[in-house]
């Protein structure tokens, strides 16, 4: 069986290689990491857990920045988005990032990649929430 880890890369949680490190050391197949790029000041879309919105949130790393400490810090586990937020990117950068990451990583890159929630964040990025998966 594999275990894996999906981690919020934040500016107050622990270090993304150091985490990258100690998982890769006690045997953990994978690491993944959330992305957001921002979170708006006025929201109109519910937080999907009930609740207050985490603080966690609104520091959230990009993921590509955030993997690349972690795969370089590391030899064999696995690395992945969980996940990209396809909607709200230029496809030709992302595919730049997606390539690079997976070359310098030793081919450990998994891209998983999604529509997201937050319909605020998507209008900013002028993505439409209603066609997310389109």
């Amino acid at each position: 069986m594999l275990f894996g880890v999906y981690y919020f890369p934040t500016d107050y949680g622990i270090d993304i290689a150091e985490l990258a490190r100690a998982l890769e050391d006690r045997g953990f197949e994978s690491l993944f990491v959330c992305e957001h790029t921002h979170i708006p000041v006025s929201r109109k879309s519910p937080f999907p857990g009930g609740g207050e919105l985490p603080k966690r949130y609104v520091h959230t790393h990009d993921p590509f920045v955030a993997l690349s400490f972690a795969a370089a810090a590391t030899k064999k586990i696995k690395l992945g988005t969980g996940i990209c937020l396809i909607p709200q990117r230029d496809p030709i950068i992302t595919a730049k990032q997606v390539a690079s990451l997976d070359q310098l990583s030793g081919g450990r890159f998994i891209f998983a990649m999604g529509g997201g929630w937050n319909v605020d964040e998507m209008e900013n990025h002028g993505a439409k929430y209603e066609t997310r998966f389109k």
